[in-house]
């Protein structure tokens, strides 16, 4: 395998799961105590699981992180959450459904990432396929729960 390539997609992705990460923790204390509250806090927690786990996984693979590339992912969640929304200082239907289709764009890069890696699996010991599986089956649910999420909120966003 190409590990120069191979670090350089993985610290990609665990730069994204770090926008992913604080896309859902901030999705989730927005909707604290809605129908959307419950779905979210699990998202989150699982986001939190899989890039613990994709970590793990340049760990095991001895691949370093990339910490400037992280961190500016971290920096630009922040600037994300300037964006307009139709509100001048709260939450409005409009920052729920951006943030939903934000996540579900996410959501589907991980299961990108866990499908290339699946692919490859053989090639390398230290890739656990059945392991791989399990967290692209995961994000495949993460994906459908969240669109389904978005859904509504385009709903209540533009119907009321």
């Amino acid at each position: 395998m190409d590990r120069k390539l191979l670090g350089i997609y993985l610290n990609d992705h665990l730069a994204g799961s770090t926008i992913g990460l604080e896309l859902s923790r901030r999705a989730r204390n927005s909707n604290k105590g809605n129908e959307y509250g419950d779905v979210l806090e699990r998202i989150a927690r699982e986001i939190e699981e899989d890039r613990e786990a994709l970590k793990a996984l340049m760990e095991s693979l001895e691949i370093g992180h990339d910490r400037f590339k992280v961190g500016g992912a971290w920096v630009a969640e922040k600037f994300g959450r300037l964006k307009p929304n139709g509100r001048l200082l709260s939450y409005s239907p409009l920052s729920r459904l951006v943030e939903l289709e934000s996540l579900a764009l996410g959501i589907s890069g991980k299961l990108s990432l866990w499908e290339a890696l699946r692919e490859v699996a053989p090639e390398d010991a230290r890739l656990d396929a059945e392991e791989l599986g399990r967290l692209a089956d995961r994000a495949e649910l993460q994906r459908k729960e969240v669109w389904q999420l978005r859904q509504r909120a385009a709903r209540e966003a533009f119907v009321g």
